[in-house]
């Protein structure tokens, strides 16, 4: 008995430290669901739920403003612990919760990648970058909260909008039926890859994977 409370108690441990040493967190851009679900606006947390479905775990509500889902990324031998998290509130307040999370889990900014809707790319397309914010408010926030920019961002391209629409009105409006099936949900599974890759992978072999597809 004595042996086998020896043994979990050295496997709380070992949990602990993977998820203080090794953890990385992975958080979707996003507005309320309730109000602008399926908009281009809130393709990063689609992604990180398609992400969390692939791995069988629920997001639930935390108390860094936001919801969360603790996995694990299989590394070769290695498990690496991934906490996946869509923000609670509006896009241009990301700042808040990120911070919050980045704090509560401990993770350096060089392990958070944050997923992105992005107008200067086609629908579908993905780019991975380090650092920068490329206009978009919800990632001037964060590096403000964080006074850091040196984490991973996952762009995920939306298009441009047509003729003269605002930006701001053609990110809060849903994908076309067609190019939401045909392109941006199997886009969204790349997507998914994409984050997999980063952690297992590194950068550097994600964005040549990523970038010459």
């Amino acid at each position: 008995m004595l042996a086998r409370w020896r043994a979990r108690r050295e496997h709380g441990r070992d949990r602990e430290e993977e998820s203080t040493m090794d953890r990385w967190l992975a958080v979707g851009l996003t507005n309320p669901e309730a109000e602008y679900g399926g908009t281009r606006h809130n393709i990063g947390a689609d992604v990180i739920r398609a992400a969390a479905a692939r791995h069988h775990v629920d997001l639930k509500p935390h108390k860094a403003q936001a919801l969360v889902a603790d996995t694990f990324v299989q590394a070769g031998a290695d498990r690496i612990p991934v906490t996946l998290a869509v923000p609670f509130g509006y896009m241009n307040n990301s700042g808040g919760p990120v911070q919050q999370l980045v704090r509560f889990y401990k993770v350096p900014t060089e392990r958070l990648i944050v997923v992105q809707d992005e107008l200067d790319l086609e629908p579908g397309v993905l780019r991975l970058k380090r650092g920068g914010s490329g206009g978009h408010n919800g990632i001037r926030d964060i590096n403000q909260r964080l006074g850091a920019k040196d984490y991973i961002r996952l762009r995920f391209g939306i298009g441009r909008p047509p003729g003269r629409m605002p930006g701001a009105k053609y990110v809060l409006q849903k994908f076309p039926t067609k190019e939401r099936a045909d392109v941006v949900d199997i886009a969204v599974e790349h997507a998914v890859d994409a984050l997999v890759q980063v952690i297992s992978e590194g950068l550097e072999a994600t964005q040549n994977r990523v970038h010459t597809a």
